[in-house]
């Protein structure tokens, strides 16, 4: 008997790191540090919370079935946001909002690939993206990233083959934190466009971006639409992650295809979500900023803060958005020893062992720590806890 898709695929990291806190008790001087789900725990503000509360109460259709693309003002005002941050040209009929951002790549891939096609992946990689393909009946072709966790063109060019069809790429990057430069998103963006194949950027953390400005000119490209799908959500800007509202940016002939996934998996996004995220583009700007403001507070925590670890052996791979991604200095491969940091230290972190291929040796040495959730001074006791590490480990 044949193995099912789902029965090949690995079970979903976060969920099986959360089972390794089944019995487990923390003492009350050392309760949990739980640095595993880039997620913000906080609900959305009270205004928002508000605005959607009167949009329940108040639209009968809210609660009836919607447009499959999304709302048309939804798809509208982020058209002209997406223009306001990157310049080009941007319509409604170029985006469809999704049921989460892991949705929006699904449905990209759906109308990309067929049997046996492929994707270049960098490594580490995003375990969701690893997850849906396998489950499509598509090859992940890993292409591994450079010593500062940036992934090469001319690299990437030649794992090409007859069946690629796609070069995906998150920025900022989940696992890595890492920011790509402009440059070199246009690099893969030209790369795509000359080899005739798409380029998927994830920006599902573009809000957080160190850098004033925009994050790249695709958008400024008159023929963006044929080469770029554009992947985003509302989920970390405006604490929407239980709402699951993603979007893709696209062609519209693609979009006609995404529309047929849309329709068969979900029928449409919730609707009081969607009018969650408009209100929140139109309302809550300053508000966002100030999210976006304390993240790169934490971010220069850790990377001041860094030094103590750092004389331990410790190394800082990659930081930015919501992750930190450290190497660590002990013989215990990466997956053991997060499993040791629950019992240990009352810490539950990701291995880089979940964010690579296994014959990448790399990511037994590589832990991922998720700290938009920690303040400063969380920062301070993570950061405390793994210096106490026994370095015999």
């Amino acid at each position: 008997m044949s193995m099912t898709r789902t029965a090949a695929t690995f079970a979903p990291p976060v969920m099986e790191a959360r089972r390794w806190l089944d019995g487990v008790t923390f003492p009350a001087d050392r309760p949990l540090i739980n640095v595993s789900q880039a997620a913000p725990v906080d609900p959305p503000p009270d205004a928002l919370r508000q605005a959607m509360a009167d949009v329940a109460l108040s639209r009968d259709d809210a609660h009836l079935y919607g447009p499959v693309l999304g709302l048309s003002e939804l798809r509208d005002g982020l058209a002209a946001e997406t223009m306001r941050i990157y310049g080009g040209e941007v319509t409604g009929d170029q985006i469809a909002i999704t049921s989460g951002c892991n949705q929006a790549f699904a449905a990209a891939i759906a109308t990309l690939c067929a049997e046996g096609d492929e994707i270049i992946l960098p490594t580490p990689w995003y375990f969701n993206h690893k997850m849906w393909l396998d489950m499509s009946g598509v090859r992940s072709v890993p292409l591994k990233a450079d010593d500062a966790l940036l992934p090469d063109p001319e690299a990437a060019e030649a794992l090409i083959t007859p069946r690629t069809r796609a070069i995906a790429l998150v920025s900022p990057n989940n696992p890595a934190g890492v920011e790509y430069p402009a440059e070199l998103i246009r690099a893969f963006f030209a790369l795509a466009q000359r080899r005739g194949i798409a380029l998927i950027l994830d920006e599902t953390y573009r809000d957080f971006h160190a850098q004033d400005g925009a994050p790249h000119d695709l958008f400024q490209d008159p023929a963006w639409s044929k080469t770029l799908i554009h992947l985003y959500s509302f989920s970390k800007a405006y604490r929407l992650t239980g709402h699951r509202v993603g979007a893709m940016a696209t062609g519209e002939m693609r979009l006609a295809e995404v529309e047929k996934f849309l329709d068969t998996v979900a029928i449409c996004p919730g609707q009081i979500g969607q009018h969650a995220a408009l209100w929140g583009m139109q309302n809550l700007r300053q508000w966002l900023a100030g999210e976006r403001d304390e993240i790169l507070a934490r971010r220069a925590s850790i990377a001041e803060g860094f030094a103590a670890l750092d004389a331990k052996g410790w190394r800082l791979l990659g930081l930015g958005a919501y992750f930190a991604y450290l190497q660590h200095p002990f013989d215990m491969a990466s997956d053991e020893l997060a499993r040791h940091l629950v019992q240990a230290q009352s810490i539950l972190c990701l291995p880089g062992t979940m964010f690579c291929p296994e014959e990448d040796t790399s990511g037994a040495r590589q832990l991922r720590i998720a700290f938009a959730n920690l303040d400063r001074a969380g920062i301070r006791v993570l950061f405390d806890r793994l210096q106490a590490l026994d370095n015999s480990l």
